[in-house]
């Protein structure tokens, strides 16, 4: 059976840098016409320009529904085919133990965590939806959103509680929101990456980036961006894969700390 052909448009939230960039690429090689949807204005505006006359970039803060309303709005009118894919990529990471000798986990770092991480996610997953049921079903299908988990969300290390406890959410999110859409020919997804070259990594020394490559059974290196985009294309056009969450992670299996 031949790969589909993708067409019409898609949202990618945190699309200015890092795996939702790659994503966003990926897609417009496909032809599909996308908008990046992000906070950081001046590397928005500039990784639209650099990807083309598909690319766009409209500032959205994924906490809010209401802006992600008018993103997803504007998303879905860049092509005649409507919004096809919505793709959550944006997210924090921190890190903070329950109990430390810099005292308790703040819970505002918490919430704010789980806002952006996993309610973000959610406020994209509810506004594509809504968009794409307006679609005219191709092959049955009226779209795809992709949601991005991450490995902590089985093997959250010490530190990690706020982050593991967002990204399970997209985990558990992903086979309900599936059934809940299936009725609308939408399908629901997510990818849990492992370690991944983006800017959450970029800061660190050269010997601790090593580190972590040489923890990764096989391949022993960091995972690229472009192997998330990938996936999330190969997901676009596997019309019978619903409802999963896919490990990207080289094998690995994260230790304690």
């Amino acid at each position: 059976m031949a790969r589909r052909a993708l067409t019409g448009a898609a949202i990618v939230s945190g699309g200015a840098s890092g795996l939702g960039a790659a994503t966003a690429e990926a897609l417009i090689a496909e032809g599909v016409a996308v908008l990046l949807a992000d906070v950081n204005d001046e590397v928005g505006t500039a990784t639209a320009e650099r990807l083309g006359t598909l690319a766009s970039f409209r500032r959205t803060d994924v906490t809010d529904p209401d802006d992600v309303q008018v993103a997803v709005n504007e998303a879905a009118a860049l092509h005649a085919d409507g919004l096809r894919y919505s793709v959550a990529c944006a997210g924090i990471g921190v890190v903070g133990r329950i109990l430390s000798k810099r005292g308790p986990h703040d819970p505002g770092t918490f919430r704010k965590t789980i806002e952006v991480n996993l309610i973000g996610t959610f406020h994209l997953l509810l506004a594509a939806a809504q968009a794409m049921v307006e679609n005219e079903p191709i092959d049955g299908e009226r779209g795809m959103h992709v949601g991005t988990a991450s490995v902590a969300a089985y093997d959250g290390q010490i530190g990690q509680v706020a982050y593991s406890a967002s990204k399970g959410g997209i985990v558990g999110m992903t086979l309900p929101a599936a059934r809940d859409l299936a009725q609308h020919g939408i399908r629901v997804n997510a990818i849990a990456p492992g370690i991944f070259d983006t800017p959450m990594v970029g800061g660190l020394p050269d010997a601790a980036r090593e580190s972590l490559a040489q923890a990764m059974p096989f391949p022993q290196r960091l995972g690229l961006p472009e192997e998330y985009a990938q996936l999330v294309v190969d997901l676009a056009q596997n019309g019978y894969i619903n409802a999963e969450t896919i490990r990207l992670d080289a094998a690995v299996r994260l230790a304690p700390r």
